[in-house]
């Protein structure tokens, strides 16, 4: 795997900022996270890593950061990257949406702005894998890459006060799913019975930064199937090791 021209800057107090290539490429995410990999095994009390597209946010919780000093730490790390064995496992999570318009309220004005059929849209939506390229704005939202470019369609013109927990949206270049309700302006075509997170849970959010996501089409007689599953705790959605 290449090297890549890394920056580093101070990120307020008790943070820095690490920074890729101003690119949203799977690649790139592969190699910030054989980093992270590499730093966690230093073993350093105090620190926490968040990752974006094609970013690390360091933050230190101890006393004092060093600015200069954690940036040799840093770039050390990152040129040692490869010394260290990953253990890290991905996973192609298959998870299922209902496209019935009582649960995306925008699939065919979208397929209309889109010139498509309802059918064909769906079928585009369902046949891609996306990469999850970071998790956050709301616990358990997945930033997804690889939506396919016949699928871009602008945020809606006005955002909507509530969007219901598990829809599944199109904004611009990505798709993903509300993991909660909330407000949200992003284009609804459907819903995902999977709850994302469970603060309650030892891993509150199954799917990790570097996984992938395809979503698959299921009837309304399904989703009502899986919503009872979830909730006596006996569902689990589908998996499959992708670097086995």
């Amino acid at each position: 795997m290449k090297s890549y021209p890394i920056s580093i800057k101070p990120f307020g107090e008790r943070a820095v900022l690490m920074e890729w290539p101003n690119e949203v490429k799977e690649t790139i995410l592969e190699d910030i996270l054989i980093f992270m990999d590499a730093f966690k095994a230093l073993k350093i009390k105090g620190w926490e890593m968040s990752v974006a597209y094609n970013s690390v946010t360091m933050v230190y919780n101890q006393d004092h950061l060093d600015f200069e000093e954690t940036k040799t730490l840093l770039l050390e790390c990152y040129s040692n990257r490869f010394n260290t064995e990953s253990k890290r496992v991905r996973h192609l999570w298959t998870l299922p949406v209902c496209y019935d318009p009582e649960f995306g309220m925008d699939i065919a004005s979208v397929a209309d702005s889109l010139h498509l059929s309802v059918e064909e849209l769906i079928a585009q939506h369902t046949s891609h894998q996306y990469v999850v390229y970071g998790i956050g704005f709301l616990p358990g939202f997945m930033y997804l890459g690889g939506l396919p470019q016949s699928l871009e369609i602008p945020r809606r013109a006005e955002p909507r006060l509530q969007v219901a927990k598990g829809s599944v949206g199109l904004a611009g270049k990505q798709t993903g799913i509300y993991p909660q309700d909330s407000p949200g302006g992003w284009n609804i075509i459907g819903n995902c019975p999977v709850s994302l997170f469970n603060p309650s849970a030892k891993q509150p959010c199954f799917v990790k930064v570097g996984d992938k996501i395809q979503f698959e089409k299921i009837s309304k007689a399904e989703y009502k199937l899986h919503i009872i599953e979830a909730e006596v705790g006996i569902y689990q959605p589908e998996k499959t090791v992708l670097n086995a």
